[in-house]
């Protein structure tokens, strides 16, 4: 099984990033089954979305298809997004025009949120409303918010909020145990089901 990890977030560095390697260091510590693939944005390394994706651009072929690979080979994904002025990250917005249903389609997804403060639940509301529709990914009813981000996960033990990086420790484990039993699932229903159909190509 293999789990690709996305940290939303153009800056670098990013307190998403940072959890995202926490969580690809809890998926390898409690689960020796699933491989993992971290992918950031930070630095916005992908062009915006533009029309000659669709036309077999040859330049556009040569930059994603080491990135569609690992997601095709992808069982599930943990998506993170920090929250910007209410908001999903553009560079994040703009990943799911990239890829479709071929890489991500009946795939579940955890949702992570950041937050510096109190904030964090605007992202996970929107990447439900509006990324899926086409490349069908499934986003897991569980998801995360991770609230005042700098003082939880954190290396040094003396940087951490002690009740709430228990806390999120904890929960961590238990929503990741969830997504990998979807995935588990939705494995054998894609490989059961006629999930790709040319004429029903796009969501309604």
């Amino acid at each position: 099984m293999k789990i690709t990890i996305i940290s939303g977030s153009h800056r670098n560095p990013s307190q998403s990033e940072k959890i995202a390697h926490y969580i690809n260091k809890t998926l390898k510590a409690e689960h020796s089954d699933i491989e993992t693939f971290v992918y950031t944005l930070a630095d916005n390394p992908l062009p915006l979305w533009d029309q000659s994706l669709w036309e077999n651009n040859e330049e556009w072929n040569q930059r994603l298809a080491p990135l569609k690979k690992e997601l095709s080979e992808s069982d599930g994904f943990v998506v993170i997004s920090p929250e910007w002025h209410g908001q999903v990250p553009a560079g994040l917005k703009n990943f799911f025009l990239m890829f479709n249903r071929f890489e991500l389609g009946h795939k579940p997804a955890l949702i992570v949120g950041v937050s510096s403060g109190d904030g964090g639940a605007y992202p996970v509301a929107e990447l439900r409303m509006s990324s899926y529709k086409n490349n069908r990914i499934c986003y897991i009813p569980e998801h995360l918010i991770l609230r005042h981000v700098e003082s939880i996960l954190n290396d040094n033990a003396a940087d951490n909020n002690a009740d709430a990086d228990s806390y999120f420790r904890e929960r961590i484990s238990w929503a990741l145990g969830i997504l990998k039993g979807y995935a588990v699932a939705l494995k054998n229903m894609r490989e059961n089901t006629t999930i790709f159909h040319d004429k029903f190509g796009n969501g309604m």
